[in-house]
């Protein structure tokens, strides 16, 4: 029973250690401008070019964009407000989350 105790222990530990060292990182943007499915198309399109990026979302109802970064690598913050920009649009926020862009998405459904 000890040994089992001991066990459930560390594989507990391990599984919070690696969910937390790989923790994903995105960073969300408040985008105003976006009208229509050609919009969040443009904007996903310029942004999933970039070399540092995994995965976009764009919400049109909430004019929301979230950008999540590759493992191991950083996004460019301004990098991200110039596309977002010359794409034609306005960001009125943009923050750096510890979330992946499955989780954002998965928050903002649960908000509805």
């Amino acid at each position: 029973m000890k040994s089992f105790t001991l066990k459930f222990v560390a594989i507990t530990l391990a599984a919070a250690f690696s969910s937390t060292a790989f923790a994903a990182e995105s960073i969300k943007a408040s985008v105003n401008g976006m009208v229509c499915a050609f919009c969040a198309q443009g904007i996903e399109k310029r942004l999933s070019s970039m070399p540092a990026t995994k995965a976009v979302l764009v919400d049109l109802k909430k004019k929301v964009v979230a950008v999540e970064a590759k493992e191991g690598q950083t996004l460019d913050r301004e990098a991200i407000r110039h596309e977002i920009k010359e794409a034609g649009y306005d960001v009125t926020k943009l923050e750096t989350v510890p979330q992946s862009v499955a989780e954002i998405r998965a928050q903002m459904k649960a908000a509805k």
